[in-house]
């Protein structure tokens, strides 16, 4: 049990720097996008960004999570690390998580999501949202227009999210750029 806990924590330290180098790698990217268009990054920039995060991103939580076998456990594990992670300049940036089912695991600036299905949610242009970012992380990856609510705004905004499959797990994550 000892060894198993030593050889996780070797793990999800070297997990972690790496989430850390990409996370640093980001925001230079999201300052130099920032500093070409002189505000958010423009849409190709911000594109850019979204796929870049989420896909190192998944993949530390695949390796991560490979050693967590009780689902609360991965919940609550998955919860925790993208709870408080932002980038933009804005702060605009956050992910989300959803399982294959539609259910939300996680949310970062919508903690009153987790745990509901939201299979059958329409944004404000009745686009089925989370039908087709599962559809989109089921064929590995891929953007989605929708319209979301955007931190500190209030009513949906029109959105280009980016997801891909979470390795090893039933879930998939995604973030994206809120367009103008």
């Amino acid at each position: 049990m000892n060894r198993k806990f030593k050889r996780y924590g070797r793990v999800g330290t070297v997990v972690f720097m790496a989430a850390i180098f990409s996370l640093t790698l980001t925001m230079l990217k999201t300052n130099i996008c920032s500093a070409e268009t002189g505000s958010s990054p423009g849409i190709e920039c911000g594109k850019d960004i979204a796929k870049n995060i989420v896909h190192a991103t998944a993949l530390g939580l695949g390796e991560i999570l490979k050693e967590v076998k009780a689902e609360d456990k991965r919940v609550a594990l998955i919860r925790s690390f993208v709870s408080s992670i932002r980038f933009y300049p804005d702060k605009s940036g956050y992910f989300y998580v959803y399982n294959s089912k539609n259910v939300n695991i996680a949310h970062a600036t919508q903690k009153d999501l987790q745990g509901k299905d939201l299979n059958d949610h329409k944004d404000v242009k009745g686009k089925f949202v989370i039908r087709e970012l599962n559809a989109a992380a089921k064929k590995g990856g891929g953007f989605v227009e929708f319209y979301w609510v955007k931190p500190g705004v209030k009513g949906e905004q029109k959105k280009m999210g980016y997801v891909e499959p979470i390795p090893g797990t039933d879930y998939f994550i995604g973030t994206g750029v809120y367009l103008q």
